[in-house]
């Protein structure tokens, strides 16, 4: 069965590895599928995001989610499965909770803060290796998850909440969620937010932020506009965002999480 990985690890240190080392130690047949690890650190909600955007993308496995600043606390490490047989691993901090709404729900919840799968001793700082990662592998294997550690409640568990876009005036009234290395930014806004906005393809829109007013095309991709131009756009995952044609909108725009963007037609 597949095992995917996503974390604020980055590169550069033996976390990532090490982890990749004891799921194949315990199931050396498991494909491992790096999701990404480039999470902004401690960025528990745009790893939530990530995870729901690219879950649908992947085969039905074992999915492991590690963005957890409160590492060593009392919050509980987490595993479950959602009504469409994915397994979930990973920090009950909100993390996986956009997730598991994206899969249909929690079918079956487990605390395996102690569960008999992690690897002893366990530190206090690196759940990932300790906890996370031999729970998905035994997982994987085909270990019950019911036996993987204690029942839970799902409605105990912690979420993300999400900012709800609003009209105003003729106004759509939208937060930035995250940012992309490009510097494009994600809005709130999905693809059904945008009815009765009055804003149309290839028409044009103006973006206020912070009090300062922009003025961008709203097209379905970067080459409708000039390179240094502003637009509106639905992005990968059916959700609005703005960009620079081969320039930084997050920068130029000063766009940075939980930004508020007002977007009206011109």
């Amino acid at each position: 069965m597949i095992v995917t990985l996503l974390t604020d690890y980055g590169r550069d240190d033996d976390f990532v590895g090490v982890c990749h080392g004891v799921i194949r130690t315990i199931h050396p047949e498991a494909q491992i599928v790096d999701i990404t690890h480039g999470v902004r650190r401690y960025a528990v909600r745009q790893g939530a995001l990530v995870l729901r955007n690219t879950l649908p993308y992947m085969p039905v496995g074992v999915h492991v989610a590690v963005v957890d600043p409160q590492v060593g606390t009392e919050r509980r490490a987490l595993a479950l499965r959602t009504f469409d047989g994915r397994i979930l691993v990973g920090p009950d901090n909100g993390l996986l909770s956009l997730a598991w709404e994206r899969c249909g729900g929690v079918d079956l919840a487990v605390d395996v803060t102690r569960s008999p799968h992690r690897l002893e001793p366990v530190s206090a700082t690196f759940h990932g290796r300790d906890i996370f990662a031999p729970v998905a592998a035994h997982l994987a294997r085909g270990a019950e998850l019911a036996d993987a550690g204690d029942q839970l409640d799902d409605a105990e568990l912690q979420t993300v909440e999400l900012p709800e876009p609003y009209g105003e005036d003729g106004t759509l009234v939208a937060h930035t969620l995250v940012v992309d290395r490009f510097g494009n930014a994600a809005l709130n806004v999905d693809h059904d937010d945008m009815a009765g906005t009055q804003i149309t393809l290839g028409g044009t829109v103006e973006i206020e932020v912070g009090g300062e007013r922009y003025l961008a095309t709203y097209a379905q991709t970067f080459a409708d506009v000039r390179p240094g131009e502003l637009i509106v756009y639905e992005d990968a995952y059916r959700t609005l965002a703005v960009a620079i044609n081969r320039g930084d909108a997050a920068a130029t725009l000063g766009l940075r999480p939980d930004a508020e963007v007002r977007l009206r037609p011109r």
